[in-house]
């Protein structure tokens, strides 16, 4: 019977149980007992013991081995060679090695030659093995294991919950940063924010993106955006936290971050980003400077918001689609 629909792990365990269920001592020590079992059977059937080898693929000498002892041999010497080294040569291999701890016997055998031992690299390697044995060195292979990344907490963004969708302009402010060449050796940070309901956007220009230009450019979306910012999103930049995030506080927005290698979530900025980067920086001649681009800047925030259409909004602008929301809000059929 076939499985289909095991997780891959699964298959991958259960192939190498097989292998090694295959290679162990009594596995083997059966399949020799059929052999020969199928062997002596071939010559019960009238085969000569000659045919009756060549007919399960085994020599007769290897037949009547297994015969009398089926069970698979070790290997090993019977007398060890015992330890050379000295117990000087010890601690000095252990001194280098606390040293080096990265280091193998290729070269802590040279710098032990040096200090005038006469030992071979691989006695070096036998020392070594010998005392991480004993717990004296730690093994190269902890000293590889990845160690966890630091990095610091937030004290007051959450993560973004899974079912949270804004139902109103202002609920849940997307806020992300865009890298734009003014020139080709001038290079700057525009900051977006958009409201996925209202379809408002806020751009901003930086030299760089710092967690102060985040709290200035803050001060700017709540300024510009005509409704109350209650949240916002971010990623996980840099920018996003520090000084936007004691900001944040201080104003008593609430602060959400996205879950890793989710930018999807954050879809709408970037789409927004997509706008600023094709549509304004893409298609006039801009300043070098971001005092002297600001301003310019502004002048294509009000269009986008006030004379651009979009296309979520049935051919509205932004600005027209909360006038119209507004009054919808206002009249007595919507309260009742």
């Amino acid at each position: 019977m076939q499985v289909f629909g095991l997780p891959g792990h699964i298959i991958r365990s259960g192939r190498l149980s097989s292998r090694i269920a295959a290679q162990s001592p009594d596995n083997e020590a059966a399949i020799r007992r059929e052999v020969v079992a199928r062997w002596r059977q071939a010559m019960a059937d009238g085969l000569s013991a000659e045919q009756a080898a060549k007919a399960v693929g085994k020599s007769r000498p290897t037949l009547y081995r297994w015969e009398k002892r089926p069970e698979l041999r070790s290997r090993r010497p019977r007398r060890m060679r015992g330890k050379t080294w000295t117990s000087r040569l010890v601690r000095a291999v252990e001194a280098l090695r606390l040293d080096y701890p990265m280091w193998g016997k290729a070269k802590l055998g040279p710098l032990l030659r040096v200090q005038g031992f006469v030992v071979s690299d691989a006695s070096v390697g036998r020392i070594i093995k010998s005392l991480v044995e004993r717990g004296v060195v730690t093994p190269v292979t902890s000293l590889r294991r990845r160690r966890p990344r630091w990095s610091a907490k937030r004290r007051f963004a959450v993560r973004l919950p899974r079912a949270l969708k804004p139902d109103k302009p202002g609920g849940l402010i997307q806020i992300d940063t865009l890298f734009v060449n003014i020139a080709p050796d001038k290079a700057i940070k525009h900051f977006t924010a958009y409201c996925p309901v209202a379809k408002w956007t806020v751009g901003k220009a930086f030299n760089r993106a710092t967690a102060a230009a985040a709290s200035v450019f803050l001060d700017k979306v709540i300024a510009d955006m005509p409704f109350p910012v209650e949240a916002i999103q971010v990623d996980g930049g840099a920018e996003f936290k520090a000084e936007f995030e004691q900001a944040c506080q201080a104003k008593g927005i609430r602060l959400y971050e996205l879950p890793p290698k989710r930018p999807q979530i954050n879809g709408a900025v970037e789409r927004c980003n997509g706008s600023w980067r094709y549509e304004f920086y893409a298609s006039y001649e801009l300043p070098r400077s971001v005092e002297a681009l600001n301003p310019i800047l502004d002048s294509f925030q009000h269009l986008y918001n006030h004379h651009r259409p979009h296309g979520a909004l049935a051919g509205q602008t932004p600005a027209s689609y909360l006038k119209a929301r507004r009054a919808n809000e206002a009249s007595p059929s919507h309260m009742y």
